[in-house]
């Protein structure tokens, strides 16, 4: 008897994105994924395959585990407005899911002297 699966299709659901080129198959994503949304490819050296997109929490451990940088979390569009803020004195760019995520804000809120 033979098992089949099947990815999820791009669109609404479109969680992650290999980039080909880096990616070389060692699966450390597939480890790390608590959720489980992606399984070994059956071709050696090729990218996994996302058959439960829709089951993704948006972690980031995928991302962070990848040794190569060769996957992108696509956050849901409601939420990619608000991924990217800018230091103002500086001008680097922060976002959702980056490696060395900006420090935590000290600043009480105002109203609490």
């Amino acid at each position: 008897m033979n098992a089949y699966s099947m990815p999820s299709q791009s669109g609404p659901c479109r969680v992650l994105s290999f980039d080909p080129v880096k990616c070389n198959g060692c699966n450390s994503c597939v480890n790390v994924c608590p959720s489980d949304v992606m399984i070994p490819n059956p071709e050696k050296g090729k990218e996994p395959i996302v058959v439960f997109a829709e089951e993704c929490w948006f972690c980031g451990g995928c991302v962070e585990e990848c040794p190569r940088d060769a996957l992108t979390l696509v956050a849901p569009a409601k939420q990619r407005l608000s991924t990217v803020w800018v230091r103002k004195e500086t001008g680097e760019e922060y976002r959702i899911g980056m490696k060395n995520p900006l420090p935590p804000n000290t600043t009480p809120p105002s109203g609490n002297r």
